[in-house]
């Protein structure tokens, strides 16, 4: 979610996510899973600043919807364990279960494997907290390397290493992801494929290759469903997003699936009931 007078959003300035380009707030969020089974859901950052993920880690805290907030915070500073401690005491502050960075904006393909951002991944080791991967294909033998250098760190993969599902290849993004999958402490989202195929042409027998890498990869007890909401709209609606997972793991027995829909991220994210409503914990 995000309110642009609030935070500058300058990767909102993409011609192709003009329909997107407003504000997106609780209310949003609760219209767009009414009528699905989503009792619970993880708000990812969107942008470098410690205020925004302030500000939706209180708003997770009042919210029904909202079990976890992945925040941002800068794992290059030397306060850093001082910085995730500070972001724990804030009002919601129970509700952070990880960090992110725009790790796919950065010039470096080597931008994890710095020593300073080595020594913020140990830190968010020693606070029990996520690392959320955000990273292009190229990008994958440093977070494979990362993850390989920090086995007591949980790494979520987003979007499935943004495949090149527009182009219809999968090498050599299958051949990264296997060897990241080949680390036990990784998991992987499967979010964000009709973002990376055709936005108006996309189909399910389309993306039907790439998820079955993902899920032959990890195995299905480390995929978990994203819906990568709302940045999913000028492909598809929350519900298509759904409908489309469920189609992509048909295969999988009822209780991978349910691993895949619910438990699997419950586990890695450590969630509990959100909001005041206290949601049932799968």
């Amino acid at each position: 979610m995000w309110d642009r007078s609030a935070f500058d959003l300058p990767w909102l300035e993409d011609p192709a996510l003009e329909s997107i380009r407003r504000d997106f707030l609780p209310a949003d969020l609760a219209r767009a899973t009414a009528g699905t089974p989503v009792d619970a859901t993880v708000l990812v950052q969107t942008v470098c600043d410690t205020r925004e993920t302030l500000a939706f880690l209180a708003t997770a805290g009042a919210s029904p919807l909202i079990a976890g907030v992945v925040g941002w915070t800068d794992l290059t500073a030397p306060g850093v364990a001082d910085d995730l401690a500070a972001l724990r005491a804030a009002p919601g502050g129970d509700r952070l279960v990880g960090i992110r960075h725009q790790v796919q904006e950065e010039p470096d393909p080597g931008w994890l494997l710095r020593p300073d951002v080595g020594r913020g991944l140990t830190a968010l080791g020693a606070a029990g907290l996520v690392y959320d991967l955000v990273v292009r294909p190229h990008q994958l033998p440093a977070a494979r390397a990362a993850a390989a250098r920090h086995p007591g760190v949980r790494f979520v993969l987003d979007h499935a290493g943004k495949p090149p599902v527009a182009t219809g290849r999968l090498t050599p993004w299958a051949e990264e992801l296997r060897a990241f999958a080949a680390l036990p402490n990784t998991t992987c989202k499967l979010s964000g494929l009709v973002s990376e195929a055709d936005r108006d042409a996309w189909t399910v027998a389309g993306l039907a290759p790439y998820a079955d890498t993902v899920l032959d990869a990890f195995g299905p007890g480390r995929v978990m469903f994203g819906s990568d909401w709302p940045v999913c709209l000028p492909a598809a609606g929350y519900t298509e997003v759904l409908d489309t997972a469920r189609a992509l793991t048909a295969r999988l027995g009822p209780g991978e699936r349910e691993a895949f829909l619910a438990a699997t991220a419950t586990r890695v994210y450590g969630l509990r009931p959100a909001g005041p409503g206290a949601l049932p914990r799968t």
